[in-house]
């Protein structure tokens, strides 16, 4: 079944549906909004209220196959606004769960030097400005495509591709310091 399908059902009030949805996206929802705020609470309390949204939604969602990009859009508003009243931009280290569970087996060194990369990058997208951060990492570490980019962050295409252009070259100076 498809998210579309989904929707549709969780419009006509299936909780099952619903259900199914949030497990499908709870984890990449959390993720995105743990590296937006730096703190994996809030991002908990937001990624809950993303989902609460999204049900109380379900009746004006046009299914149009876009709902990744409308998903993360909702949870991408939610993080602009808890950042605009906290006023600090801050983000978590950049390994997922998964990547975590797979370097679960790496040696301690090969564990020091990825931790020190990931603080080095960390450090680097620290000084993006947050437009350019959110598209960096929807693309890099969300894997959407540059239209999916857009569709989340309520942009055009071709203003992500500059959020993408200048902030891959401002991390690369930045590194390149390092």
């Amino acid at each position: 079944m498809t998210d579309d399908q989904r929707m549709e059902r969780i419009a006509a009030g299936d909780e099952a549906a619903f259900r199914e949805l949030v497990e499908a996206w709870e984890q990449p929802v959390f993720a995105f909004l743990a590296r937006m705020l730096g703190n994996r609470e809030d991002a908990r309390d937001l990624a809950q209220e993303t989902f609460v949204r999204v049900y109380e939604q379900a009746s004006r969602y046009s299914p149009e196959g876009k709902f990744r990009s409308w998903l993360f859009r909702i949870a991408g508003n939610f993080a602009r606004s808890a950042l605009r009243r906290r006023k600090v931009l801050q983000w978590v280290g950049l390994d997922s769960a998964q990547n975590i569970a797979s370097n679960a087996h790496e040696s301690p060194d090969r564990s020091i030097e990825r931790d020190e990369r990931n603080r080095k990058l960390q450090a680097a997208l620290d000084k993006l400005p947050a437009r350019q951060k959110e598209a960096i990492v929807l693309q890099r570490f969300h894997e959407m495509s540059q239209n999916e980019v857009a569709g989340a962050m309520g942009a055009s295409i071709p203003a992500v591709e500059s959020l993408l252009h200048r902030g891959m070259q401002a991390l690369r100076t930045e590194l390149v310091k390092e």
